[in-house]
């Protein structure tokens, strides 16, 4: 794991092209994935959400038009500077607040709901940011994380392995200009635990009712749990 200063450095670098190579690298099924995270959430017209590691917000937006009370946070002030720009005047206004997933700007007890996307997989304790998460929470108050993981199967494995490896990398320097942002990537993919291990995590951090889901044949995860009430 590199240093979280120069991870927000990096992420500071791809600000710019960060949406479009989202678009480009996911096919568009990231817009799809978010909206599970949505379904996986259940109804959360007036409840309070916060997003940690929110980016350029498009989570939050997404809770956001479900008519949620969004706040998102995030320790790259170009990711908060882009999310400001694509506020619609349309869509319930979210709140983006400068501030590291370890040490969330949020008092305890004081949100229904905790989302993340993509982004524990770049907090340098992921278990101390399962806890910071737990604890913004009121009791029953849920969790819901989307990450990135490897698919199984021998030859849809291999196939999505050379493109996440190869492909993508090339692909994500060509747009970004960037020469290390997306070999990061598959370098953290690649090492992040497989989904049975890192629910068992969750489990380990007091979050109950626990379990997970794979999206589009593996390509990504998302998980779940509740506070204990």
């Amino acid at each position: 794991m590199a240093e979280p200063r120069q991870v927000r450095a990096m992420f500071a670098r791809i600000a710019g092209s960060y949406d479009l190579l989202n678009r480009v690298l996911s096919l568009g099924i990231d817009q799809r994935w978010r909206k599970a995270m949505l379904a996986a959430a259940g109804d959360v017209e007036g409840r309070v959400v916060v997003d940690a590691c929110c980016g350029t917000g498009d989570v939050a937006f997404t809770f956001a038009r479900a008519g949620a009370h969004v706040v998102g946070v995030d320790f790259t002030p170009e990711m908060l500077r882009r999310a400001e720009r694509k506020k619609d005047p349309r869509v319930p206004p979210s709140v983006f607040a400068h501030g590291d997933a370890l040490s969330l700007p949020v008092k305890s007890a004081s949100a229904d709901l905790c989302t993340n996307a993509f982004g524990i997989r770049n907090v340098q304790d992921r278990r101390a940011g399962l806890r910071e998460m737990r604890r913004v929470l009121r009791p029953g108050g849920r969790v819901v994380i989307l990450e990135f993981t490897m698919p199984p199967g021998a030859i849809l494995g291999a196939l999505y392995r050379f493109y996440f490896t190869r492909v993508l990398p090339f692909v994500g320097r060509l747009v970004s200009k960037d020469d290390d942002a997306y070999s990061y990537l598959p370098r953290t993919v690649l090492a992040w635990p497989s989904p049975t291990e890192f629910q068992r995590e969750m489990e380990r951090e007091g979050l109950v009712d626990c379990g997970h889901r794979l999206l589009t044949r593996g390509i990504a995860c998302l998980h779940w749990g509740r506070v204990p009430a």
